[in-house]
């Protein structure tokens, strides 16, 4: 492609998503420039350790111990932030985008962070800023919201965002199997970290419903505005009950508006779906996200959520359209860097609106009275029982009561709760789950 156009990228962070990008560039790089007529370069490679050894060879040449020196760079238009964290990643951004620059990130937690002031700074400096990486990895939910559904107001978008909790529970309900032993074996297999935390708890999947609330409502919603539960107390009781009651347990993301009232609500939190329900048959490390949209109704997205290859294939994605609105002035409308979808000044719903119907496990002194003694917490609070389920506990003179409710809300429920712990036969936290009776 001799006498075209060069545009040059600074890869900051080389840990699996950068050597993955790397790689894939080399692999598919004729293929791309024929696309975008343009030819990409990385011509800086930012990592912590100079002398660490690698899985990809790189030229030394290229490596550099200080990112910022690539955000600062007027040689390279194009800086791809890969580090992670909210500290140094933040700085890169910024800097990169006040020098005018584009900045494809794969960076969820940062954007859920820092987004406000990544989206003003974009703006005010004539930078541009990419994200398709950060939520769903190889999925294009991103470029699904931005362009092909930006007719369409979203009453609803749910699904699975963390590959990780998706495969232990998929183990958990195939083999009935305790969650510790999965996450064991999770962790030996590469699909857990050491420190689990951010993805079992479902801070993860927060900071991805995030991003995802944002690009459909225009409103940031932190995660301590979200309802955010982890998956660590079920157990194969759980998947047991669920499945005598037509359900499976997945870890949603689930962002609703109601726009009579124009209230938005975030959460995250197991879930049980009808088996029939397609994101319910989404196992293993797979992603799958649920979009009903006012004009189109439900389209539905799944593939490869995390990993190497997937988070590669989005991030070459925008790098492709940072490249193509350098050259041709294309793809502005579908970046955060203009304005953010209009919000409408909407609220968050408070807990009176959210509504749902739950499963309730209880570990209770097995001796009679004592669902009547429950009943009458759950009638104070107008909570409504719908089905029961008493299983024999583990541990001798207990029993454990499963309970299905009509639909409540969250404040009355919470309630409920916590009058429950109170009771003397209630021997231990309850599990509490919500019904995802979704429509698709």
């Amino acid at each position: 492609m001799t006498g075209t156009e060069v545009f040059n990228i600074g890869l900051c962070g080389f840990g699996t998503v950068g050597q993955g990008v790397w790689q894939h560039l080399a692999a598919h790089r004729a293929g791309l420039e024929a696309r975008l007529g343009v030819r990409l370069a990385v011509t800086r490679v930012a990592v912590r350790d100079r002398r660490k050894a690698r899985d990809v060879a790189i030229p030394a040449r290229l490596l550099t111990e200080d990112p910022l020196s690539i955000a600062t760079d007027p040689a390279i238009p194009i800086v791809c932030e890969l580090i992670g964290g909210t500290t140094l990643a933040r700085e890169v951004t910024l800097a990169a985008l006040r020098a005018g620059k584009v900045v494809v990130s794969a960076n969820k937690a940062l954007i859920c962070d820092h987004g406000p002031e990544i989206i003003r700074t974009a703006a005010r400096h004539g930078g541009h800023f990419f994200f398709e990486a950060s939520v769903a990895g190889g999925i294009p939910i991103i470029k699904a919201l931005r362009e092909g559904l930006v007719a369409n107001r979203f009453p609803r978008i749910y699904g699975i965002l963390n590959g990780t909790c998706n495969y232990i529970l998929t183990r958990m309900q195939e083999e009935n199997a305790p969650y510790a032993q999965v996450l064991a074996e999770a962790k030996r297999l590469g699909y857990a970290e050491a420190d689990e935390s951010l993805d079992v708890d479902g801070w993860d999947t927060a900071h991805k419903a995030s991003v995802l609330a944002w690009l459909a409502h225009g409103a940031w919603v932190r995660s301590d505005q979200m309802i955010v539960e982890g998956i660590s107390r079920l157990t194969p009781e759980d998947f047991r009950n669920a499945a005598l009651l037509g359900y499976g347990i997945k870890l949603l993301a689930v962002i609703t508006r109601d726009f009579a009232r124009n209230e938005l609500c975030v959460r995250v939190h197991p879930t049980l779906l009808p088996r029939g329900n397609v994101v319910a048959n989404v196992h293993g490390v797979f992603n799958a996200v649920s979009v009903t949209g006012d004009v189109v109704g439900t389209t539905f997205y799944s593939g490869r959520g995390a990993g190497r290859d997937a988070t590669a294939s989005a991030v070459i994605a925008d790098l492709a359209d940072a490249a193509s609105l350098l050259k041709y002035g294309k793809g502005a409308h579908l970046l955060g860097e203009v304005t953010a979808p209009p919000s409408s000044g909407c609220r968050l719903a408070p807990a009176e609106h959210i509504r749902s119907r739950y499963y309730l496990r209880l570990a209770v002194a097995d001796r009679p009275g004592v669902l009547a003694r429950i009943a009458s917490v759950m009638a104070r609070h107008h909570v409504s029982i719908a089905s029961v389920i008493q299983n024999p506990a583990t541990e001798p003179g207990l029993a454990s009561l499963v309970l299905t409710t009509h639909e409540s809300n969250e404040r009355a429920t919470a309630a409920t709760l916590r009058d429950l712990r109170r009771l003397a036969v209630v021997r231990a936290e309850p599990v509490l789950l919500r019904l995802g009776d979704f429509d698709s």
